[in-house]
């Protein structure tokens, strides 16, 4: 079955606007059952129209289309079943990133999700209490842990002395902490060991066809729960509008590898004259060593001469005494005869 491949993010993006779809994926990944979902915002970052582009002139405005996000984001308000047959909502926030230098803007959403007062809820006794925050991060590029497709970071909190673990179901700690599901595109490479590997084969790159903006997948390797995420994909294969927006994103991709190539190549150079400027440097600095010796050794001739020429003086005042004693003798034997 041909599919559209949801590695392009206006294809993410179709996928996951469908709410059954959304759960059933959301739930995959977090390993719990997300019941209701809320679309509380979502941000896909484009290009300005060709129109937009040519009105920009200005210095300042062409810098800011120079600099387009690669961030596809989602915020979520989920409410999720728990073990004892209840409830509980938290906020979920995927983001999906074709860079590694997009680690700052991670950093920038999460850090809104804590300051922003709505996501709280009511605590029962005319309080506000902070929701659970979970991150989930969909990654085009690897962080440098092989062979480990989908990670997930738990906030563990033990006995500082002990080293005891303690239960973390504590409030203040989940308002404060937050759970975080880091997936290496790159890294599924036909791993399929649990049910969320084989729905994140839907990632996997080794099924493109001829046309990278299709997958070509086989719909019984995946369980029933998820087929209609397939479908789904398959209906986005079929748009003609999506398929223009990907080969935009195409488009948008090159420019931006071309930018890494060229600060690549820049970056080189100046990594180059850096290390003549080093080399340079310790030349100068070896021809300084050499004459502050030179200097030295000159000093110490110096010091040499300086020591014979006193020596010669002495042995002329010696000479001249001697001369001086010879002719007083002289003097007296002259007398006595």
């Amino acid at each position: 079955m041909h599919i559209a491949n949801p590695i392009y993010d206006v294809v993410f993006k179709f996928m996951m606007e469908d709410e059954k779809v959304a759960k059933a994926f959301l739930s995959a990944i977090i390993g719990e059952e997300v019941v209701e979902l809320d679309f509380s915002a979502q941000e896909l970052t484009r290009r300005p129209a060709q129109g937009e582009q040519q009105k920009k002139k200005s210095r300042k405005a062409a810098k800011q289309d120079e600099t387009f996000l690669t961030v596809c984001r989602f915020d979520f308000s989920a409410k999720i079943s728990v073990p004892d047959g209840g409830f509980k909502t938290v906020m979920i926030e995927l983001q999906k990133a074709k860079l590694l230098s997009d680690v700052m803007r991670f950093r920038r959403y999460l850090g809104l999700h804590y300051q922003n007062p709505n996501n709280t809820y009511d605590g029962g006794d005319d309080s506000k209490k902070a929701r659970q925050i979970y991150c989930i991060f969909l990654l085009g590029h690897d962080i440098g842990i092989p062979d480990r497709p989908v990670l997930q970071v738990d906030y563990n909190a033990k006995d500082s002395t002990t080293k005891t673990a303690v239960a973390s179901t504590n409030e203040f700690i989940q308002s404060l902490h937050h759970r975080s599901w880091i997936v290496q595109i790159d890294q599924l490479k036909q791993r399929r060991r649990s049910a969320v590997e084989k729905l994140l084969s839907i990632f996997d790159q080794a099924n493109r066809t001829k046309n990278h903006h299709i997958l070509n997948v086989d719909e019984d390797d995946f369980p029933e729960v998820y087929r209609h995420i397939i479908r789904r994909l398959r209906m986005a294969s079929e748009s003609e509008e999506i398929q223009r927006e990907m080969e935009l994103e195409d488009d948008l991709m090159k420019e931006l590898q071309d930018k890494e190539r060229l600060i690549a190549h820049k970056d080189k150079i100046i990594e180059e004259k850096d290390k003549a400027l080093g080399e340079k440097d310790k030349i100068i600095e070896e021809k300084n060593k050499a004459l502050d010796e030179k200097d030295k050794a000159l000093d110490e001739k110096d010091k040499v001469i300086d020591e014979k020429d006193k020596i010669i003086d002495e042995d002329k005042k010696a000479l001249s005494e001697r001369d001086m004693l010879i002719g007083e003798l002289k003097k007296q034997l002259k007398s006595k005869l």
